[in-house]
């Protein structure tokens, strides 16, 4: 029997889930101007009143802060958790209850999982989650990444995902990396999809299509690839006298298009006028402008800014820094120095990076840098010299180009230095890869 209108509503007046009386009730009851939700919560706690989604839900409007940790701590001491309770009540954001949360779940969770129950400690990791806090990561990758059950770990990934945004970011693309390739798929399958909602999120699983993944979560990882398109690729490079672009350069926009399936056009600075935009402009996706410059000279000062505001005349442009200034390259470069001092046939004495002259602060700094970076020594070579300023130093030590394509350096200089970047099989591999993972 439904009370009266205007008679206060007590938790003896709910009727059963079975009993229709029950909707028009709890309607009354959300819609109270002020309710006493203390004889509620007493009869959740004492037992008479079983803390249902219904009647919860009617409840959330009325209580205070400080009842949602109140009903965590009443139900986790509870000899049969049910675990609908906890995501009814504990979302909402709340120091207190985040301090619970984080006392709750911290310390080994190898320990934790071995002596607590499994239900309570997978409903509290995903709330953990929902509070947002910065110091609640270490907790949740030590929990997602620990050796415990499977059901813990998704919970930690459920947790690591409602507060997605709130993570470092460096930290949490690691983790997903790693997560990734688990072994089990139902925390694999889930990371891939996190790591497809953040920002630029090619760069994170174009690499990871080329590990071995479980069946299912290679599937999904191409469903994400799928629905991230990529953008259109404009390659500022030198180029020949006239405009002409070298062979090294073309070949490598031909498999960097065939690879993104999307379009890459190579523009020369020595060109007379810019390459035709029909196909840049055919997606109405935005321009990727990338110099394919590797030091800091008047092109990357003044003609690349002029070159990408010209470009966002016709379509959004986001332009990247030149690639000799991008750490994956550099790191590269120092490796095939490494190859030149130990590999066979090597020439002993440190490896020369020789490289067009260069004048001002900015280009001492980032030669300097270069040379901490790769362990070669930076030689000033103009292209009409017949050899390094130095040329002791040309002969006694291997000596790389820091030239992507064969130009008027190497055709000089061809029969004493290496060739030019994009010759050698590992450096051109590296600069695909990277240009493939764009956005």
């Amino acid at each position: 029997m439904i009370p009266l209108a205007d008679a206060p509503l007590r938790p003896a007046d709910l009727p059963s889930r079975a009993d229709p009386s029950r909707w028009p009730l709890l309607q009354r009851l959300r819609r109270q101007p002020q309710l006493d939700v203390e004889p509620w919560l007493q009869a959740i706690e004492s037992g008479a009143l079983r803390p249902e989604a219904d009647l919860l839900s009617a409840l959330a409007g009325h209580w205070g802060d400080d009842v949602p940790l109140r009903l965590l701590r009443w139900w986790a001491i509870q000899p049969r958790l049910d675990p609908q309770l906890p995501p009814l009540v504990g979302i909402r954001r709340d120091p207190q209850l985040a301090a619970w949360l984080h006392e709750q779940l911290q310390g080994d969770p190898v320990d934790q999982a071995a002596s607590r129950p499994a239900e309570l400690l997978g409903a509290l990791l995903p709330l953990l989650g929902h509070q947002r806090e910065g110091r609640a990561w270490p907790l949740l990758q030590a929990w997602v990444l620990g050796a415990v059950p499977s059901a813990l770990r998704r919970a930690a990934l459920e947790g690591i995902a409602v507060g997605l945004p709130a993570w470092p970011r460096p930290a949490l693309r690691r983790c997903l990396l790693q997560l990734a390739v688990d072994l089990d798929p139902l925390v694999a399958g889930p990371a891939v999809d996190l790591l497809a909602r953040l920002p630029g999120c090619r760069r994170q699983l174009v690499p990871l299509s080329r590990r071995a993944l479980d069946g299912a979560v290679a599937q999904r990882l191409q469903r994400r690839l799928a629905a991230t398109p990529a953008q259109p690729l404009l390659l500022l490079v030198h180029g020949r006298s006239g405009g002409g672009l070298p062979a090294e350069l073309v070949s490598l926009a031909a498999e960097l298009e065939r690879r993104r399936r999307a379009p890459v056009v190579l523009q020369a600075l020595t060109a007379s006028s810019p390459p035709d935009a029909a196909a840049l402009l055919a997606g109405g996706l935005p321009l990727t402008l990338v110099p394919l410059l590797l030091l800091p000279g008047g092109h990357v000062r003044h003609d690349v800014p002029a070159i990408a505001a010209h470009w966002r005349r016709q379509l959004p442009v986001r332009r990247l820094p030149f690639l000799g200034a991008w750490p994956c390259w550099q790191q590269a470069l120092g490796r095939e120095i490494k190859a030149l001092q130990h590999g066979s046939g090597a020439v002993p004495g440190q490896p020369l990076l020789l490289h067009h002259p260069l004048a001002g602060a900015l280009a001492e700094r980032y030669l300097a840098c270069l040379e901490q970076i790769t362990g070669g020594r930076a030689v000033a070579t103009a292209y009409s010299d017949a050899g390094p300023e130095e040329p002791p130093l040309s002969f006694a030590a291997p000596a790389l180009p820091l030239v992507l394509a064969a130009n008027r350096l190497t055709d000089r200089l061809g029969h004493s230095i290496g060739r030019p970047l994009l010759q050698r099989p590992t450096l051109r591999a590296v600069l695909l890869e990277l240009l493939e993972a764009l956005p």
